[in-house]
């Protein structure tokens, strides 16, 4: 009978194996490590320049660099190679005009004239101004920088804004001043070794006496933007990247270009390259010092330290809690135990209820074994992001590892789920096919359920960041070819494996709870407050890195903080339980997942609090429903994780306790 069953184990075996293959051929285009692919540039080498989506703080759609009326390449626009992260993401990497050659510097470079702007033209870009949104350009996988100078701070930005309005007028930024830094190529017989992937292409190889040609690395691109006022009539027979006829004078304190409906746009660069001592592996830092994305390390750290200090108490008082009531039991002779049977009284009573199933067990069970999925999937993602795999340099691998790294986790969660059925099931293996589909639908079906619903919002808008059909057609033949097998393979271990024996027989007529003085689910929703100590400072870091623009790193302090939530949720979980089996109320199981869970709420509130306050600028009911849409996707998915670490500690307490004393 079981042979079937083992034969579509076999057959999914393959299924694991080709989306192994096909992840490693993505990742080839997906993964770097800074200073391990530096390319070799060697003098007068063509570089040319990418864009990116044009974003804003003030929208959060991210629109295409060409749906401005900004000057074409001349042979087409062509998308980058890009990965299913950048897709997500909102990404769009395409060719733009601007070229450069090494070390080679040169100014009035003539890039196009755009023709009269039309009505629809010039409306868009009135509007993109309004929304502050940034163009955003890449050399060499490194964005363009802008420095600004503020009460006599330097402040970092990346990109530049499309324009300015000052006193009802739009300007436009048509001249860029860029300034490449290069650094001295080094090691070059190392890196014709490591040539791989698109260094390969750069680095020559068997030229005679290439090793005596200087060459040059990338090390950081900046961009000064300029309005400046050209004569349109002068350049009408001037070709992409002759010489602009009279000098350019580039000062960004100044503009002169405003924009009007009918009057053409000429656009404009000049480029300069200077030798820097920064060296390849460290040509990030400058991204990642951006002003106010600096961790403020001593905050954290004390609120570490008071939220370790709290929870140790906690523990402490609790373990010397049940240790007692557990030593004064075991120490009496066995005509005081049947005495003290007489009276018992706290969780004692409920010992032929405490095992008792819970209401809605499939749906706990469900709930569980995604929580265990989405627990383990931010487990490793931020452990192989605290170990550079997936640095800031590589758009989309996050997204692309956190996909990876869910779906062939769905054996854990069917693994889970199945077996927790069987449990309160007392070994019964009826439903448990039933229970591993809703665990593989239930998380992917609320998620594919609000993504769905926001990606209309941003098709309606003509976004970018709206997914498009093919990768929709994509994901879910992700989704049923790949995790919904893979979680059905775990519910099959789960149904072979023994399901876990309760240490005491439950009763059959169920005890009556007696009458609380508080309600039991208020305690639980306040138990989320001290889980939310622990992650409220460096969700703040998150949240601007998701939403203000800036550039997360510092995975290796996230991981230390997703293990101290994890703590504490469990210890949170343990107190409420035994709080609740002290006053005889034996309904612990969805109360032990919702005390640690409750801290979604928190997070929610939170969200809304960071949407009122910092994101104040955001604009329109259409920003405003993807915000709260994503957060809506995010707190599902912490509650799930912070419930699912909560119960199984629960669970694992209730059963050591009962199977430490004996009740008649």
């Amino acid at each position: 009978m079981n042979l079937p069953k083992m034969e579509s184990c076999d057959q999914f075996g393959l299924w694991v194996l080709v989306f192994c293959l096909i992840f490693q051929i993505q990742s080839g285009y997906g993964f770097y490590l800074p200073g391990s692919y530096p390319h070799k540039h060697d003098v007068t080498d063509e570089l040319w320049v990418k864009v990116n989506s044009l974003t804003s703080i003030d929208t959060e759609m991210p629109f295409s660099y060409y749906s401005l009326p900004f000057c074409k390449p001349e042979g087409g626009v062509k998308d980058s190679a890009e990965n299913l992260g950048e897709l997500l993401m909102g990404d769009r990497i395409e060719n733009s005009p601007y070229r450069f050659r090494m070390y080679t510097n040169e100014s009035e470079m003539f890039l196009c004239r755009v023709e009269s702007l039309s009505g629809d033209q010039f409306k868009i870009l009135k509007e993109r101004i309004d929304e502050m949104y940034q163009v955003n350009l890449i050399l060499d996988n490194l964005p363009a920088i802008r420095f600004t100078q503020k009460e006599g701070y330097f402040l970092r930005w990346t990109g530049y804004p499309v324009g300015i309005k000052i006193q009802d007028v739009y300007y436009l930024f048509n001249h860029l001043k860029f300034n490449v830094l290069i650094h001295k190529y080094e090691e070059t017989n190392v890196a014709r070794v490591m040539g791989t992937g698109d260094g390969a292409e750069v680095i020559p190889i068997g030229k005679e006496g290439s090793s005596d040609k200087p060459g040059y690395m990338v090390v950081g691109f900046e961009v000064v933007p300029c309005s400046i006022m050209h004569n349109a009539d002068s350049v009408k027979n001037l070709k992409m990247y002759d010489k602009y006829p009279s000098p350019i004078k580039c000062d960004p304190s100044t503009v002169a270009m405003p924009i009007k409906e009918g009057q053409p746009v000429v656009f404009t660069y000049e480029v300069t390259f200077e030798e820097s001592d920064i060296k390849w592996p460290s040509r990030w830092d400058a991204y990642l010092k951006m002003e106010g994305a600096k961790v403020h390390w001593f905050s954290i750290l004390n609120s570490l330290m008071v939220i370790t200090f709290l929870a140790g108490i906690v523990l402490v008082i609790f373990l010397r809690t049940v240790r007692r009531d557990l030593t004064r039991y075991e120490e009496l002779d066995k005509e005081a135990q049947a005495q003290m049977n007489e009276e018992l009284s706290g969780w004692k009573l409920v010992v032929g209820d405490v095992f008792r199933a819970p209401s809605n067990p499939a749906l706990l069970c469900v709930m569980v074994g995604d929580g265990v999925q989405i627990l383990g999937m931010s487990v490793v993602t931020i452990l192989f992001a605290a170990l550079g795999f997936m640095s800031p340099a590589s758009r989309g691998t996050l997204i692309t590892g956190m996909l990876f790294f869910y779906m062939i986790l769905g054996i854990a969660a069917g693994y889970v789920a199945v077996r927790l059925w069987r449990t309160i099931g007392c070994g019964d293996q009826k439903g448990w096919v039933s229970v591993a589909w809703k665990a593989a639908c239930f998380f992917p079906g609320i998620s594919f359920l609000i993504l769905t619903t926001l990606n209309f919002l941003l098709w309606g808008s003509h976004s970018t960041g709206a997914i498009p059909f093919s990768l929709f057609v994509i994901l879910i033949l992700l989704w049923f070819c790949i995790s919904v097998p893979l979680t059905l393979v775990g519910g099959c271990f789960g149904a072979k494996a023994p399901h876990i024996e309760y240490p005491v027989r439950t009763n059959q007529i169920p005890r009556e709870i007696p009458h609380q003085k508080y309600p039991s689910w208020l305690l639980v929703l306040g138990a989320g407050t001290l889980p939310f100590g622990t992650l409220f400072i460096e969700l703040f870091f998150i949240m601007s890195s998701i939403w203000m623009g800036r550039v997360y790193y510092v995975f290796g302090f996230l991981f230390i903080v997703l293990i101290l939530l994890v703590v504490v949720c469990a210890e949170v979980s343990l107190v409420l339980t035994y709080m609740h089996l002290c006053v005889e109320d034996w309904k612990w199981w969805w109360k032990s997942f919702f005390a640690s869970g409750s801290v979604a709420i928190y997070i929610f509130l939170y969200s809304i609090n960071y949407l009122v306050f910092d994101l104040k600028s955001l604009s329109g009911p259409v920003s405003a429903t993807l915000y709260l849409g994503y957060s809506l996707f995010m707190v599902l998915a912490i509650m799930l994780s912070t419930g699912t670490v909560g119960f199984l500690s629960s669970f694992w307490f209730v059963h050591y306790l009962f199977s430490s004393v004996k009740l008649d």
